[in-house]
């Protein structure tokens, strides 16, 4: 036993110092404070209406009505009856956000390099590299949570994969099991997607090697494990997926049904999302070496230049005093580089660059080959449209590759790949395999060439004309004072570029010099581990501060200011004063890109990676060509602007169509274009139009006929209607198929889409009661093959515990009996 715990206590101490470093990383979180996320800020308002309506009913609704006219809450944080891996996830969140995050990507790194069988503290210098990646923590200052929690899994899941290659098939299946749901319980399939396309470079590396070795029939053994794995991982996340799938049909993610564009030219119809919008975000070819040199391209779109630089002096020149001067610089766009913004560069260590051309060629085998397969991988199809014959491909051939943008976020997969290859360059260093040449020559090549790049870009930095994409209106915005701004803008550029290069070089050399140090027997193994721990963590934490600084009183602000993101102006609480049910279109910003309005109330806008793709062809077809038409159907009963002193005032719209109306005509056409087009000068009081088949497209109507609502909550309405004749309703609430049921007195009725978005059906004569229900099918039988999955993983983990201990049992027998 004694000797089991101090087996054991190495690691445990290891975890300690991970939680440790987390919370030293954020520590603003151990008084309470919270890291302002604007991602997180648009979510928040996004999910306060059923997070309100939970915490009033203790139930769930799974339908918001705050955003996008309404929406399912499938994408809003909704939790599922027996999601059991969720229960399983939070538990291992323990530490307060974001240090949560970090603590994960230390652990499943460590765990990773561990399953290679790498020592223990150079596992721990490993999980230190992959957690500070520039990248993976930058996505934590902005709110990229679900990103971030996504690729903290992506290691244990590669450790589930390599243990059962290694022939431990009990426990590389439950592992790869438990890893895989965690990764799909952090509901980012973008990542997980790009975690598969790295399974499949495994993959074939491995079935490669195992037809050499006459393995066969062992690779298939794992690869059959490994399926049954991931089957079962799904389905312990059955709710979530099955309803995410349901969704992404009415997404802007799915297939539109219009094959025009707006001016009436024909529009390239795809099942997944424009090529434009996909490589928007394509990383340039030269932005290639801010992985190693930081800020080459000047850093990201709002970098901290200093009280020391041209651009602190130009805006004294123009009399700001120090004090503004100062402010003024904190922000400063000095990336040059081809994307439309960039936070940060996406640098992932000089120190760690340098260990990863050393392992190149020092490591042997498919390890080196599928880490250098994912990494060139990674690389090619972050260059986008700059890469476009490639990038093409996969977007027309490649199954769901479609489906994702920002195709610059596949760098994670290399910033996974290169620490665990410059980890194995220490290890093939500390072992017997080389000879001292061998060694030495690697480190010679490896110094030749990192140190190489950086002295290029030392003496040719005269080519470089530092000119960014935006350059010429901040030229224009500042008038005469143009050409300074821009001349003491470049020049700030070129200073960060020759400081990080030399601060790069002298990285490069310095850890060349511990090596060779190690190689001479002037250093021991743990004093060189020592010397790359403080090189690493300088080296990255250094560039990290930057970025998402504990500091910065901006970053860190109080739980109450996190819940409540958006203040309160004046003229919502004019609007809120109203308490029927409508809603509202704020125009002080961008509707489709904020959840401002949804926060308070419920909006015709809002914030989300996937809109309900009807909502965003109106806005794009209709709203944003002022017709008031449309804005009337949605009921949108207030409007919010800015006044001449730039302040938010609301407007009544008296306009405004109401809850649900009779019309008189049903315009029955053939497609989503006729649809669209109808909309251009429909009267929307008296008539509407569709594309589902109808019985009675012509119906009276005269003016004692009504149809009110009588009670609102997210995911039901209760209408009460008095009508001398067969009518039909509209309502002014969007339509969404898979979910909302309707009932006259009582007695489910079909309804209809109408109006391109909004919901319609045949009322019959005389007093009625009308109900809509949103009761999704796919959240009872997504719970109960959760349920299902849980219990018979459940059965598989106690007979694995089983087996395992009657063949440790019989093993120890043995070696009595010998």
């Amino acid at each position: 036993m004694a000797l089991s715990f101090k087996k054991f206590l190495p690691h445990l101490l290891i975890v300690v110092g991970f939680i440790a470093l987390s919370l030293a990383y954020f520590n603003p979180v151990l008084s309470g404070k919270q890291i302002f996320q604007s991602d997180i800020m648009h979510y928040i308002g996004m999910s306060k209406q059923q997070t309100d309506f939970r915490a009033a009913t203790g139930e769930e609704t799974y339908w918001t009505n705050s955003a996008f006219g309404g929406m399912p809450t499938y994408q809003l944080g909704a939790k599922y009856p027996h999601n059991y891996i969720k229960k399983l996830d939070t538990a291992l969140r323990f530490l307060p956000r974001p240090a949560d995050y970090l603590f994960l990507y230390f652990m499943g790194f460590y765990i990773l390099l561990l399953t290679l069988k790498v020592d223990f503290k150079l596992a721990a210098l490993g999980a230190l590299a992959f957690g500070f990646s520039t990248y993976l923590i930058i996505i934590l200052g902005v709110g990229h949570n679900s990103k971030a929690h996504a690729i903290a899994y992506m290691p244990l899941v590669l450790s589930g994969i390599l243990l059962v290659f290694q022939k431990k098939y009990i426990f590389g299946f439950l592992l790869t099991t438990v890893a895989m749901a965690l990764e799909l319980s952090a509901n980012h399939y973008q990542m997980t997607y790009y975690l598969f396309l790295l399974v499949l470079i495994l993959g074939a590396v491995y079935l490669f090697d195992a037809y050499k070795k006459k393995l066969l029939p062992h690779f298939f053994k794992s690869v059959g494990i490994m399926f049954f794995a991931v089957l079962l991982a799904i389905g312990l996340n059955a709710t979530n997926i099955m309803a995410t799938q349901e969704y992404v049909k009415e997404s802007t993610r799915g297939k539109s049904e219009l094959t025009i564009n707006s001016d009436g030219s024909p529009k390239d119809v795809t099942s997944g999302l424009d090529k434009d919008y996909i490589t928007e975000y394509s990383y340039g070819f030269l932005e290639t070496f801010n992985l190693f040199i930081p800020r080459l391209l000047g850093g990201g779109n709002g970098e901290d230049v200093g009280k020391d630089s041209e651009m602190y002096k130009f805006y004294t020149s123009v009399g700001a005093s120090p004090v503004e001067a100062l402010r003024e610089v904190k922000h400063i766009p000095t990336y040059w580089g081809k994307q439309p913004i960039v936070e940060a560069p996406a640098y992932v260590g000089a120190a760690v660059l340098f260990l990863f051309v050393f392992g190149l060629f020092m490591v042997k085998g498919r390890l080196k080959w599928w880490l250098v397969g994912g990494t060139i991988m990674s690389l090619l199809l972050s260059y986008g449209k700059n890469l476009g014959f490639l990038t093409d491909f996969f977007i027309d051939y490649v199954p769901m590759y479609n489906k994702f943008r920002a195709v610059t976020s596949i760098q994670v997969i290399l910033e996974l790949c290169i620490p665990i290859l410059a980890i194995f360059g220490l290890v093939r260093l500390f072992n017997d395999f080389e000879k001292g040449e061998e060694k030495l020559r690697a480190l010679k090549i490896a110094t030749a060439i990192t140190g190489g790049v950086a002295i290029f870009f030392l003496l040719f930095k005269g080519s470089f004309d530092f000119v960014g994409m935006r350059d010429g209106q901040y030229k224009q915005g500042w008038g005469e004072y143009g050409q300074s701004f821009i001349d003491a803008l470049r020049a700030d550029r070129k200073s960060m570029f020759t400081s990080d290069t030399l601060r790069t070089l002298i990285l490069v050399l310095l850890s060349a010099s511990g090596i060779w140090l190690f190689l001479k027997k002037k250093l021991s193994q743990n004093a060189l581990i020592i010397v790359f721990a403080v090189l690493i963590l300088f080296d990255l934490v250094s560039v990290d501060l930057r970025y998402v600084n504990p500091n910065d009183k901006d970053k860190f602000v109080s739980k109450l200011q996190i819940n409540n993101p958006f203040p309160k102006s004046d003229a919502d609480v004019e609007i809120l004063k109203d308490v029927s049910h409508y809603r509202v279109l704020d125009l002080t910003v961008n509707p489709i890109n904020s959840a401002q309005a949804s926060f308070f109330h419920n909006s015709i806008g809002g914030y989300h990676a996937a809109k309900p793709r009807r909502i965003q062809e109106l806005f794009s077809y209709q709203l944003e060509r002022n017709n008031f038409e449309v804005i009337n159907m949605l009921n949108a009963k207030y409007f919010i602007q800015l006044n001449k002193d730039n302040n938010p005032v609301s407007i009544k719209n008296a306009d405004a169509n109401g809850n649900a109306w009779f019309v008189s005509e049903i315009e029955k056409v053939n497609s989503a274009n006729e649809e669209m087009t109808a909309l251009d000068s429909l009267d929307t009081k008296i008539k509407a139009v569709t594309t589902q088949d109808l019985a009675t497209t012509i119906f009276k109507t005269d003016s004692t006929a009504t149809i009110t609502i009588s009670e609102y909550q997210p995911n039901y309405l209760k209408y009460s209607s008095n009508n001398s004749n067969d009518g039909f309703a509209v309502f002014s609430e969007i339509y969404y198929a898979d979910g909302w049921n309707a009932y006259i007195d009582g007695k489910l009725q079909p309804h209809y889409r109408v109006d391109y978005v909004l919901r319609g059906m045949p009322i019959p004569k005389g007093q009625h009661t009308i109900e809509f229900k949103f009761e999704p099918q796919v959240i009872e039988t997504g719970s109960t093959i959760a349920l299902a999955s849980s219990i018979l993983f459940g059965l598989l983990v106690i007979g694995g515990v089983i087996f395992l201990r009657r063949q440790e049992s019989r093993k120890s027998n043995d070696e009595i009996i010998d």
